[in-house]
């Protein structure tokens, strides 16, 4: 029989700093719930609650809108480290 897999506890990096809003102009703090194509992560590899993961998504989608963020970045032109510069 397979052993079973031992996984860390993930914890929610929001309720940890006590946010209370989070804001789409701060890119920063979105730049953990992105994978390195631009794609919002899950829930179960964050470790977001629920509640930061709702507005998590809310932010990204406004960034998008106001080209703070790209929408999707094409598999040929990946970028290595896409938050160098801010």
């Amino acid at each position: 029989m397979a052993e079973k897999r031992k996984f860390s506890k993930k914890y929610c990096r929001y309720t940890e700093a006590k946010v209370e809003f989070i804001d789409y102009k701060d890119t920063s703090m979105l730049k953990y719930c992105l994978s390195e194509r631009f794609k919002i992560m899950p829930r179960r590899l964050t470790g977001t609650s629920k509640k930061y993961q709702e507005m998590v998504e809310k932010a990204i989608k406004r960034a998008r809108q106001a080209a703070l963020i790209p929408y999707i970045v094409d598999r040929d032109n990946v970028v290595t480290n896409p938050f160098e510069g801010m």
